[in-house]
């Protein structure tokens, strides 16, 4: 009976050595896969790096800029008899109609716009990730419960809501715009994740896990999570992208920031009147051209960062 009870044993032994074994190289091919391949698939892509090099360079000169060149109560400081002053020495970009300072306000509004927009993505990857993750990985009653939530808000006019809370609420900041904004924005990351996470939690290194009594938390988190590192980069790296469009969007049509507070949207707002959008460019067109060149940017090296992670799409 003793051999028998030690052959057992070394076998049992032999069993959950195989199974860590397999969850230790898949979670190793899993990083290896995740960043080594998007990494090098990247670089094939010119334009791509192009695009990377530009968008680092304006985000450099943007905050820097801002925060060791100018003062936002001095720039938005009104200068009543300089309205609509054309560009030249004292103004380099000209003047609103308040007499401020276009080039400050271009550089203060552009950091404005993206703290926003990256702070809306990390807010609510952080959020849409997270529950999407724990709804995929354990299904059932907890899934149909996170996912009618999801539906309730997908279905309603999130920009209209973020209108009217932004009316609502009688002072208002920046922080203030971003948890408005991220209350109503993860609910797409949530749907995306769910949808992964079911198709991953049915692979063996997770049923080997749970095997070896891992618990839910640390396989979803430090196992599951890594395996999805190239959705995540990608989904946020467009959704970076289109939380600037909406801030700007937003400021545009008056909902946005307060007046006080300058956005590359606000900018843009002042081309409502036909003379301003006619004889008066120099107040808008700046930041019409640096949107323009941030969004394609960040598009170009999101859609570069798709096709690397994408086995069909890759460049080869």
């Amino acid at each position: 009976m003793l051999p028998e009870e030690e052959k057992k044993q070394a076998s049992a032994e032999d069993v959950n050595a195989h199974l860590d074994t397999l969850v230790e190289s898949a979670e190793e091919q899993g990083a290896v896969v995740g960043f080594a391949v998007i990494a090098r698939e990247f670089k094939k892509d010119k334009l791509a790096m192009f695009s990377l090099g530009l968008l680092i360079t304006l985000l450099l000169v943007i905050f820097v800029g801002s925060f060791a060149f100018f003062d936002q109560d001095q720039v938005m400081r009104v200068h009543i008899l300089n309205r609509y002053e054309a560009p030249g020495v004292e103004y380099l970009l000209g003047a609103d109609e308040g007499g401020r300072d276009v080039f400050g306000q271009l550089f203060i509004g552009a950091r404005n716009s993206i703290i926003i927009g990256f702070s809306v993505t990390i807010i609510t990857g952080v959020i849409g990730i997270g529950l999407g993750i724990i709804s995929g990985y354990y299904g059932g009653i907890i899934d149909n419960i996170l996912m009618r939530i999801v539906d309730f808000i997908m279905v309603l006019p999130t920009n209209m809501i973020i209108i009217v809370f932004v009316s609502m609420v009688s002072k208002y900041n920046i922080v203030t715009f971003v948890l408005i904004m991220s209350a109503f924005s993860w609910v797409g990351k949530a749907r995306i994740f769910r949808s992964r996470t079911l198709s991953e939690a049915e692979r063996d290194y997770v049923n080997a896990s749970k095997t070896l009594g891992t618990s839910d938390f640390k396989i979803m988190f430090r196992e599951v999570m890594p395996n999805l590192s190239s959705l995540i980069i990608v989904n946020s790296t467009l959704n970076f992208a289109g939380n600037i469009g909406i801030e700007t969007g937003l400021s545009f049509l008056g909902f946005g920031l307060p007046p006080s507070v300058p956005s590359l949207g606000t900018l843009i707002g002042f081309a409502t009147s036909p003379d301003v959008i006619e004889n008066k460019t120099w107040v808008w067109l700046p930041a019409s051209m640096l949107i323009l060149v941030l969004m394609l940017s960040i598009n170009y090296v999101g859609q570069a960062l798709q096709r690397a992670a994408d086995s069909k799409q890759r460049l080869g």
